[in-house]
């Protein structure tokens, strides 16, 4: 039992500098291509801190385990909004100025209210898995449209703040991007390897172990990059990262993972995690979206209230597991 708890922290921490390293190449790489700091915020940085989701969950059900792929994309989705977006706001509130985010903010509704059609019959077929694809590149594609007329917004000017911090030179930018994607498989299958033992040792299953242990892990990057950034007052940005990276996990990580294998689920995903994602998500829409004075802010008390619901959340998983045992 020894190896696959080492196997999972050493996963883990590999998985977490790796996708930093992947994150910084990628966007260095796409300044040098001449993308606009719009589109590398909310694509590259949004696909790449959704990066670690996206390769646990698809080596997850290339090997048979869907339920870990599924439970890490919920799962991430929740400790997103609770975890990091909850911590963050307790820290300082939050000011969100910027459009680009509030427009963002309706899509991840809908996609969320389409996983629920798709979860209904419990079952995630490579037709449905395709949709949801379908959508990400339909959403990439409006994104890229609206990218190349986007006037001034506040996200905008904090991400090319960001990368301009970040700045890498051609080579090295090309170097990390490959170096920290082969470190972000490698990582991901060791990672898979230990949460699979472990349920298996304990007789929980890898549903469970996705949604706590490995959906938190893989949320660290989110946690680590938004309290970067709220250092530095780029209040938008801990946002767009939430908001970004929740719009892939639930429809790039979960449409790919559904390609490889269909998906059986039971129904407690759609009426406990689904749910619990669903009212979150909603929770931090209408807090962005409230007026604060004369601007729209997530106050601290907000913030506490998405983290308590995380942390209930999380206990009452640790019940389940608990119960299973006795």
């Amino acid at each position: 039992m020894l190896l696959p708890i080492l196997a999972v922290v050493a996963g883990l921490i590999l998985l977490i500098w790796s996708a930093e390293r992947f994150i910084d190449g990628a966007a260095s790489t796409s300044r040098w291509l001449g993308l606009s700091p719009l589109l590398i915020g909310m694509l590259v940085i949004g696909f790449g801190t959704s990066a670690p989701e996206m390769m646990v969950s698809v080596l997850a059900a290339s090997q048979g385990n869907p339920g870990l792929a599924i439970g890490n994309a919920y799962g991430s989705n929740v400790a997103n909004i609770g975890l990091v977006l909850g911590v963050v706001a307790l820290i300082a509130p939050l000011a969100v100025h910027s459009s680009v985010i509030r427009k963002e903010m309706p899509v991840l509704i809908a996609v969320t209210l389409l996983s629920a059609v798709f979860l209904w019959n419990g079952l995630i077929s490579r037709w449905e898995a395709a949709a949801l694809l379908a959508v990400l590149l339909a959403f990439i594609g409006y994104s890229i449209y609206r990218a190349r007329g986007q006037e001034a917004d506040v996200l905008i000017d904090e991400v090319s703040e960001s990368l301009n911090d970040k700045s890498l030179s051609r080579k090295a930018a090309l170097v990390w991007t490959l170096v920290g994607l082969v470190l972000l498989v490698a990582s991901s299958r060791l990672l898979v390897w230990g949460a699979v033992e472990i349920a298996s040792a304990f007789g929980v299953s890898d549903l469970v172990i996705g949604l706590t242990v490995v959906a938190v892990g893989t949320s660290l990057p989110e946690l680590a990059s938004s309290i970067s950034a709220l250092r530095r007052k780029e209040h938008d940005l801990v946002l767009g990262n939430v908001v970004g990276s929740n719009l892939f996990n639930t429809l790039g990580v979960v449409g790919l993972a559904g390609i490889i294998t269909p998906i059986e689920l039971g129904n407690e995903v759609l009426t406990r995690d689904w749910s619990v994602m669903a009212v979150m998500t909603l929770l931090m829409v209408l807090f962005a979206f409230a007026w604060r004075g004369r601007t729209r802010r997530i106050n601290r008390l907000e913030g506490g209230v998405l983290a308590m619901l995380y942390v209930a959340y999380t206990a009452y998983l640790v019940s389940v597991v608990l119960t299973s045992w006795s």
